[in-house]
């Protein structure tokens, strides 16, 4: 009988994952079904999308507000639509503030429910333990040490790696990607990546730039790429450097899709649909890095980092009542010492996150050889450790649970 699965990605990340599952899926099922809301990626493996999943793109809670009535009634509609078809089963990627909502509905209905990638509460808010456990058939998570923490709260789970872990290579070409680039050899490259939202690119570019002028001071011939996920992402960064000028600064767009997008590189190998923020990562020496998942991407291309954040004090007193918690439950908050257990490489948050001490802590990371050849050792375990065959592991679990 043909497989026929509602799945849900709300962003980029998402629809990545969610179209290496859909692959999983159809190498058992090439007749498999699947509908919902999504984005490219998934509609290039045959996806049929109810809503695009820039419908749910919110950043922040003022946008999330603001946006309240159109996502409401998409989560609606996709309810009545799911409860309509009767899927064999529905796969909630991400997104969990629409997505456990509805599972929670689904499950109650009758309709087997997965879950793809945990909502941090290992970090914030470990009650929704609670709700996972009514919405939730099966869990599937990146990291390894979230498996025991669903494992003991009595809610089925299982470890399927990140797919991060297999697109980023083992060992990364830093000549090919400054060939590519067209960066200069035998000078040092600081990749900075202030975030890709808004806010985030209006609270750390300015300290980004400060102190890589500072590092500029020190090494005249340093070069310093900062990739970029948009025109309006670039616009605003631009301006902001126009602020705080810095010799030797290349912003990179991102790349258009399509066969212009496949690169050949100087050592055969293609990268095909590469995000720009790779090639970065790939050149660079050291990185500067907003926390979120490139801090994550840059460890596994084992380079060196600085991990800073900052949000306004009208946000964070925000997250205090949400979560109920002033700070995380865990010490740290970068992903990759979050995996390690250990602060591998400095985080500078808030108020402490100023020019000067991110240009210390980053001139460390671009001349310490010992300390990077330390932090290549410790990513390279990490990635190891990440690496599973995630397309088939989500699938056979969402084909266990759809049968069942």
């Amino acid at each position: 009988m043909t497989l026929r699965a509602a799945i849900v990605a709300g962003e980029p990340s998402g629809d990545l994952l969610a179209a290496r599952v859909i692959q999983g899926l159809r190498t058992h099922d090439p007749a498999a079904r699947t509908v919902g809301i999504g984005g490219p990626a998934m509609g290039r493996v045959g996806f049929q999308a109810w809503h695009s999943m820039d419908a749910l793109a919110v950043f922040g809670y003022v946008d999330a507000l603001r946006r309240a009535p159109g996502l409401i009634r998409i989560w609606r509609d996709t309810h009545r639509r799911v409860l309509a078809e009767r899927p064999d089963v529905f796969v909630g990627v991400d997104a969990p503030d629409f997505n456990l909502r509805l599972e929670e509905r689904l499950r109650s209905a009758g309709i087997p429910t997965v879950h793809f990638v945990s909502p941090s509460i290992w970090a914030w808010r470990f009650e929704r333990i609670h709700q996972i456990r009514r919405a939730v058939s099966h869990m599937l998570v990146l990291f390894p040490f979230e498996e025991d923490l669903y494992r003991e709260q009595g809610v089925p789970v299982t470890y399927v790696g990140h797919p991060l872990a297999e697109l980023i290579p083992v060992h990364p070409d830093r000549a090919a990607a400054r060939a590519m680039l067209g960066l200069e050899t035998g000078r040092r490259v600081l990749a900075l990546m202030p975030g890709s939202r808004e806010s985030e690119i209006r609270l750390l570019a300015p300290r980004f730039l400060q102190a890589a002028q500072l590092l500029s001071q020190r090494d005249p011939e340093l070069q310093v790429v900062v990739p970029v996920v948009s025109g309006q992402r670039q616009s605003q960064f631009e301006t902001i450097l126009a602020q705080y000028p810095l010799p030797n600064c290349k912003v990179l767009r991102e790349l258009p899709e399509g066969p212009s997008a496949v690169l050949a590189r100087a050592d055969g190998r293609e990268t095909g649909q590469w995000p720009i923020a790779w090639h970065a990562l790939e050149a660079a020496d050291a990185v500067l890095v907003a926390s979120g998942t490139a801090t994550l991407e840059a460890a596994l291309f084992k380079r060196s980092m600085v991990i800073a954040y900052a949000i306004t004090p009208w946000m964070r007193r925000l997250m205090a009542w949400r979560s109920g918690q002033r700070a995380p439950s865990l010490p740290w908050v970068g992903l990759p010492n979050i995996l390690a257990r250990d602060f591998v490489v400095p985080e500078l948050l808030q108020d402490a996150a100023t020019p000067q001490a991110l240009a210390e802590e980053t001139w460390r990371a671009l001349t310490d050889t010992d300390l990077a050849l330390q932090v290549a050792d410790r990513f390279a375990i990490l990635h190891a450790t990440l690496s599973r065959d995630t397309p088939r592991l989500a699938a056979q679990a969402i084909l266990e649970v759809a049968g069942g």
